[in-house]
């Protein structure tokens, strides 16, 4: 037996479940058809007069460092 571990109960599963799972105003951002290449994002900017947001990150793809 491990020390200091709780035992999950399948009522203490569902509250960490629902502690973690993202709300749906946090889970908007997917809603949106995001496009990956640069150059179609500014043909469709320009083709319907709205900006482009670009969310852009350095560093290893599987973590931001």
């Amino acid at each position: 037996m491990l020390m200091g571990l709780a035992v999950l109960t399948s009522q203490a599963d569902v509250v960490v479940v629902n502690e973690i799972t993202p709300s749906k105003a946090e889970s908007a951002w997917l809603e949106i058809d995001w496009e990956t290449d640069l150059w179609e994002a500014r043909k469709e900017a320009a083709r319907t007069d709205k900006p482009i947001y670009l969310w852009e990150m350095d560093g290893h793809p599987l973590g931001c460092v």
